[in-house]
């Protein structure tokens, strides 16, 4: 066993062992890790400060998740644009491939809140021939998304097997792996895995910082190696009440990011997802976050503002000047040109 996979087997589980490190009440936290699993890796409990601050709202179960909050499990239809298992086609040229259902840490307001660590997943069985089948046979596809759960809890041996299966599909330029593991269990990034992955250029790797406090030694540690590997990385930021909405802590974030050779790529509206409405703010609020980087800070630490649509219409980017507004619904221009509404509004204190 390595020692990122002994890391990952010593994470918390059970509100009862959180309540060992805080003082708390494990019992309301009970229904909610049934209905949405709960794992926190050892190094990422290592950044919460205090109860409720940023990293603790992000990680630990909260008696709102199980609210009627009137969302969908799956309103991004990620079901319905799933034309082999574990693969989600949704854009001409590109596809997401699903080859982990688990991730180091559970994030509270994940768009596959559903089934990340629960039994159900859209990649039943967890094969991923189907989706390389599909690939392999779909010659307009150009660009492939590793996704899940989290690709690098795979071991290098069965990552590196999908990575040759997936150089070998002519019409296949590009890869991408979506990842958290340098913000929640940043030891996964190992120089084995780094010797391996720079075989397979063209590779980019996307990660997911939310707040300045992820960004520390161990993780810009992580980073770096991967960028010394020659894998361009992106960062994936969504904003979330109670963690980033604030224009200082975002330009903060996004500054950090650059020191440790990571691009700030997008910055997500929270998706409609049942279950995350505590998290949810105006994408008002979002865009006044935008006004105050815009020409207040480098260029380069100026992410995408997106809305990725309902019913799998694919991502908006947001700027002022673009949202038409009837209330507290927004009318935005998808990427075949059509005219979709979008709720406007934040969810619950």
């Amino acid at each position: 066993m390595e020692q990122w996979q002994k890391s990952l087997s010593e994470s918390i589980t059970r509100p009862e062992e959180l309540a060992k490190c805080f003082s708390i009440d494990p019992g309301p936290l009970r229904p909610v890790v049934e209905r949405y699993p709960m794992r926190i890796t050892q190094y990422y409990l290592s950044l919460i400060q205090k109860v409720g601050d940023p990293i603790w709202r992000q990680c630990v179960p909260d008696p709102y998740e199980l609210e009627d909050d009137h969302l969908l499990t799956d309103p991004l239809n990620e079901l319905g644009l799933t034309p082999a298992p574990g693969l989600i086609h949704r854009y001409p040229d590109r596809v997401v491939l699903l080859v982990s259902s688990i991730c180091a840490t559970v994030c509270r307001f994940c768009m596959r809140k559903s089934w990340i660590g629960c039994k159900g997943s859209l990649n039943k069985g967890n094969s991923v021939d189907e989706g390389l089948s599909y690939i392999e046979r779909t010659s307009t596809i150009r660009d492939v998304i590793l996704s899940g759960g989290d690709p690098l809890l795979l071991t290098d041996e069965v990552l590196e097997d999908i990575l040759t299966r997936l150089r070998k599909i002519p019409h296949l330029e590009i890869i991408r792996i979506g990842t958290r593991t340098p913000v929640t269990l940043p030891e996964r990034i190992t120089p084995r895995l780094c010797q391996m992955l720079k075989c397979y250029h063209p590779l980019y790797v996307n990660t997911h910082f939310n707040h300045p406090l992820e960004i520390t030694p161990q993780s810009a540690t992580a980073c770096r190696m991967l960028a010394d590997a020659g894998i361009p990385l992106g960062n994936q930021t969504v904003l979330l009440k109670g963690v980033n909405d604030d224009l200082q802590v975002m330009k903060q974030l996004m500054q950090k990011l650059l020191t440790i050779r990571v691009r700030p790529y997008y910055l997500h509206q929270l998706d409609l997802v049942k279950g995350t409405a505590h998290f949810r703010t105006s994408v008002e609020q979002g865009l006044k976050i935008m006004a105050g980087l815009r020409g207040h800070t480098s260029g380069m630490a100026v992410p995408y503002y997106v809305i990725d649509l309902p019913q799998g219409k694919g991502k908006v980017p947001l700027l002022p000047d673009d949202v038409r507004r009837d209330g507290k619904t927004l009318f935005l221009c998808n990427y075949l040109g059509e005219v979709v509404e979008y709720p406007d509004g934040e969810g619950q204190a």
